[in-house]
């Protein structure tokens, strides 16, 4: 008896924690449909009926689709190659024994510390010498590097992969890159899928670098352009606009969730290795 009701009291505070995690993006959704004078004067979770004005009002100010796309064209390739070249130096340093490779991790947890807008004055004169001002490359190439992807997949493959498989496959001739693209790699899809979504958020929400490498109206990101309803003289006042560009900026991270964490756990349930 006793246990049955830890346990209801148990799924009372999840539904509750649920409800409170999802009541943020409810009342966004809602607003989203309101007018700025009616959400400034009560708070209801009924919709409106502004839709259409609050619209309408985005899009004269700004393409918010040129936005999303600009935005995706930085944030999915900069996820790939984060995830895949994380990989691939977690893999080095954990399975490999080389000279320094202490050293370079200890150098990778050093500059987890630092924070990266110390180095932005210099990253920005290094863009401008470069000539790569309004363009994405440096918005997707120093996303590559990234310490806390490689140092959290070095720690998960050193306790999720059985050496025994790695020497099996060398004995059976199979080169090193084939081994990590056919063994290793799919061991570690949990991690990285995990990663992959932090990656993509972060990439996705980047508003500082955009901000200040990007300058052309026509190539700015979705997050620099929904700054720019703040901005604005015609629509600062109408906050239901600025609900309704929050709501669509955020379609392509609920759908990299939901696909990655579908991902996670169908690899753990059924990409186990016993040894």
């Amino acid at each position: 008896m006793a246990f049955k009701i830890k346990k209801t009291l148990l799924y009372i505070f999840l539904i509750a924690l649920a409800v409170t995690c999802l009541l943020p993006f409810l009342l966004m959704i809602v607003n989203a449909t309101r007018s700025g004078r009616e959400i400034m004067t009560s708070f209801t979770l009924i919709p409106g009926h502004s839709l259409k004005e609050n619209w309408e009002a985005v899009f004269g100010y700004f393409n918010l689709f040129l936005g999303f796309w600009n935005s995706l064209k930085v944030a999915v390739p900069a996820t790939v190659l984060m995830a895949y070249f994380s990989a691939l130096t977690a893999y080095a340093l954990a399975v490999y024994k080389f000279k320094g490779k202490n050293i370079i991790f200890y150098t990778i947890v050093v500059f987890m510390m630092i924070p990266g807008q110390l180095g932005l004055i210099g990253f920005y004169n290094l863009v401008v010498k470069l000539g790569l001002l309004d363009t994405y490359v440096p918005l997707i190439i120093p996303a590559i590097a990234s310490t806390g992807t490689v140092f959290f997949l070095r720690q998960y493959i050193l306790s999720v992969l059985p050496m025994s498989l790695l020497e099996a496959a060398r004995i059976d001739g199979a080169k090193e890159l084939h081994i990590f693209h056919r063994i290793v790699f799919p061991i570690m899809a949990p991690g990285v899928a995990t990663m992959a979504i932090g990656g993509f958020i972060g990439n996705w929400n980047s508003y500082l670098l955009p901000l200040i490498l990007i300058h052309k109206p026509e190539k700015l990101t979705l997050p620099v352009m929904v700054s720019s309803l703040r901005s604005s003289q015609d629509i600062a006042t109408n906050q239901g606009a600025i609900y309704l560009a929050l709501a669509i900026s955020i379609v392509p991270i609920m759908i990299v969730f939901c696909f990655c964490s579908k991902y996670i756990i169908s690899s753990i349930s059924t990409g186990s290795v016993k040894e």
